[in-house]
Parts: C-alpha cells; structure tokens; sequence
C-alpha cells in the first residue's frame, strides 16, 4: 500500500523498504564515514587490518533480514560508491566488509572518483525507491550523522536526477569482485 505524505516523514526506512516493490539503488559519495553503528569495528579493522564478517555483529543483525527480505519479494537491490583513489582507510575497511552486503542480496559496484566528474550528482548520499522516493542522507564534515540527517522527497525532479546519477555510476562502476584497494 503506497504511504500517504504524514507517512512518508514518519516510517522508518524498514518501513520504507517494505513497501518497495521493485527497486532500491544506493550511492555513497563520501570517502570516510564516522556513523556510531560501526566505531567498534572499524577501529578494530584499524589496529588488525582484519574485517569482522560474522554478520551477527554490529548492525548487520538489523540490516541482512531487511535486504534479504526485499530480495526474496523481487526487489532489485544495488549499491554504488565513488571514491577517490588511492582510497581511504575506511573505504579499505568498507571494502573489506561488503562481502556481507553481497551475502544479503545487495549487488555493489564500485567508482574512481576521476571517472565520475561529467556525472550530475545530488549533494549527498542517497537511496532511490522504484525510481521514486528519494532519501536523502545528510552528513557532518567528520562523517556522523548530521541532526535530522535524513530528508525524503517523491519530487519527481530530484528523483530523475538521482535515477539518471545512479545509473551512469553504475554503468561506469567496476563489480565489487573486480574492485582493488
């Protein structure tokens, strides 16, 4: 059942998620995230160099079912990231970790900065639902969640912007198998 506007400010994301039927593209643009959902794991990536890929540890007891579920109900679930090269330790570390978001159903590609500067990009990160609600994600300068971090439009303008910018990105992106850090 399409959620009506008072909901569309209201529902979580697994909400969100849920009420998908056929699409869920994600782009990240940012080369260090510091979101508290992942200190523990990333600072011990820091000191080993060892990712933590039991997927009953950090958010991924909340994250895997949502994914598979959506999967299993014939929802196409892609993630792309541009970063700047050479990468950063936490795209290193965020590299490291996807094998679980390919565990959960999730297809991940991966972009050199350099090949995306003829691309029109949003401002920030985003996920797009059947291509038309957009949430948006907003960031401090350090990587936190910003204050009310997260805005949701079914603009069909900022949607076909953020259609048209996944897309190229995933056109141009390398598979994660592919991908070297």
């Amino acid at each position: 059942m399409p959620l009506n506007a008072q909901q569309l400010n209201t529902a979580t994301f697994a909400e969100l998620l849920a009420d998908t039927h056929h699409t869920a593209v994600h782009l990240e643009m940012r080369d260090v995230y510091a979101v508290g959902d992942e200190t523990d794991d990333y600072a011990a990536f820091l000191r080993t160099g060892v990712p933590n890929l039991d997927p009953a540890r950090s958010f991924w007891p909340q994250w895997m079912p949502l994914v598979k579920g959506a999967v299993a109900r014939g929802v196409v679930m892609r993630r792309a990231r541009i970063v700047s090269e050479p990468v950063t330790d936490y795209i290193r570390y965020e590299h490291a970790i996807t094998p679980l978001n390919l565990q959960a159903g999730e297809d991940v590609r991966w972009l050199p900065r350099r090949r995306a500067s003829d691309i029109p990009l949003p401002g920030n990160d985003f996920w797009l639902l059947d291509g038309k609600l957009v949430q948006f994600h907003h960031f401090t300068g350090t990587g936190d969640w910003a204050t009310n971090g997260k805005e949701r439009t079914a603009d069909p303008a900022a949607a076909a912007l953020c259609a048209t910018a996944f897309e190229t990105v995933w056109e141009r992106g390398v598979p994660h198998e592919k991908y070297t850090v």
